[in-house]
């Protein structure tokens, strides 16, 4: 009685293990992606995809691990049955070079109308942009774009040597993007890591930039960003723009920078408008920022013009407007020869303009040299500065003005995950062979193990 009690209890709990265990997730080697590296997987990938996106496969899509898949452009378009897709991507995707692009030269993968996004893992997304890169005048692709992906989730994975830029965030709100390694040459043209336009309730956290443009590049129509724990070098920085090309009416608000390290970049905390246009810049913190030899530490330029052979400094009627910005706590070294350099238009000056525990030394000096600044056309106070402004006034006490935009890193998070997943790690892990491995598993095993034991 006692063996077929215990036999019983066995098939019992293997059955519970075996509904825990089953996985539904669709792998792209299915569709017959080869992931040889030399074959074109594009179609499999887009099969693949149509599938999960039409409710097969749990929401669930792998990219298995050991693999390399080779792709032409590709777009994938929601909207999709499922309440939230999971792209894990653990093998290589490397793009087409320059001499076999077939299609759109705008992006190469483009994910698009999706709501509750997650692509994660940590696999590579190579671009293949040298065969590019000394085609700068010429139209070249995005690596990976967002367009319309209401609470997505990017995390895990590294990008390399994009055409031109790596990501591109635009229309989407509820964005978290985490633990990300992004690099191309330092040379390399137009290369930034991850552009966000037209898009709210952003966070990015704990990623290593390294490139030849901006680190992080905050275009108009976003608000309520927040980012933190970059370490960013080589490359352009983290940016506020550029904004108001052409006339255009621009809108940043509400942007928190903070814990971030800029190592050899060209500019630290940047922001950049061009004359003519209309809008504004505004509640903008730069926080607790690490500065090892960079040439332009903390910059405003309204007379941004994309690197033309001369500064335009005519003044015209517009400007966007740049207010309510703080820049705290800044520590490091400076190799250009001014550490702070406010440029604002005398038409639209930059106005409520902070600085408060700063102190930037010259690089090459060695000695503990002050890095000295410049300011035009800027309004503002500042508080244990070094360098000190003559355009800003002097403040004992900062923290009782009421305008101070070091608030604007006090925000609420936002909440950006999809709300069938959690904020951390999903609940699942991938092996190497694509296989879905629960941590029922272990619960389950460890189940039957104590009954086998107490019977």
């Amino acid at each position: 009685m006692c063996s077929r009690k215990n036999t019983l209890i066995l098939s019992f709990s293997v059955f519970i293990l075996q509904i825990f265990t089953s996985s539904k997730a669709l792998d792209v080697t299915q569709y017959g992606a080869t992931g040889d590296g030399l074959t074109d997987d594009s179609q499999a990938f887009l099969k693949a995809w149509d599938a999960v996106c039409s409710g097969t496969g749990d929401g669930q899509l792998i990219v298995p691990a050991g693999m390399t898949f080779m792709l032409q452009p590709l777009k994938f378009q929601g909207s999709c049955k499922s309440t939230t897709i999971v792209v894990q991507i653990l093998g290589n995707l490397v793009a087409s070079s320059r001499g076999n692009w077939e299609g759109d030269k705008d992006e190469w993968i483009l994910f698009s109308d999706i709501e509750g996004l997650v692509v994660e893992g940590n696999g590579v997304i190579n671009g293949q942009g040298s065969s590019w890169w000394e085609h700068k005048g010429s139209s070249r692709p995005t690596a990976l774009k967002f367009k319309s992906c209401n609470n997505l989730r990017l995390s895990g994975l590294t990008h390399v040597d994009s055409a031109k830029a790596h990501i591109h965030i635009n229309d989407c709100n509820g964005v978290s993007i985490s633990n990300l390694r992004i690099n191309a040459p330092e040379s390399s043209p137009n290369t930034d890591g991850i552009d966000v336009a037209a898009s709210s309730s952003v966070i990015i956290h704990d990623c290593v930039i390294a490139t030849g443009d901006d680190c992080i590049a905050i275009n108009s129509g976003t608000s309520n960003i927040r980012i933190f724990g970059i370490d960013c070098g080589p490359g352009h920085g983290i940016s506020i723009g550029s904004l108001g090309k052409d006339g255009e009416t621009a809108s940043v608000e509400d942007v928190c920078v903070q814990n971030c390290n800029f190592r050899g970049t060209t500019n630290g905390a940047r922001i950049k408008t061009w004359p003519g246009g209309t809008g504004y810049a505004r509640r903008i913190t730069f926080n607790g920022i690490t500065l090892d030899n960079v040439e332009n530490p903390i910059i405003i330029d309204q007379h941004y013009n994309n690197g033309g052979s001369e500064k335009n400094t005519d003044d015209k009627s517009s400007a966007v407007e740049v207010s309510k910005v703080a820049y705290s706590n800044f520590v490091g070294t400076s190799r250009s020869e001014y550490s702070v350099d406010f440029r604002c238009s005398e038409a639209v000056p930059c106005t409520e303009i902070f600085l408060k525990d700063v102190k930037i030394e010259t690089a090459s000096s060695g000695s503990g040299q002050v890095a000295p600044g410049q300011c035009l056309n800027v309004r503002g106070v500042s508080t244990l500065a070094v360098p000190g402004l003559e355009c800003l006034a002097l403040s004992t006490d900062m923290l009782s003005s009421a305008e101070l935009p070091e608030q604007t890193c006090m925000l609420p998070q936002p909440s950006v995950q999809p709300s069938t997943r959690p904020m951390q790690d999903p609940f699942w892990v991938y092996g190497s062979g694509g296989k879905r491995l629960r941590v029922f598993n272990v619960a389950f095993t460890s189940f039957i193990v104590v009954v086998l034991y107490t019977f």
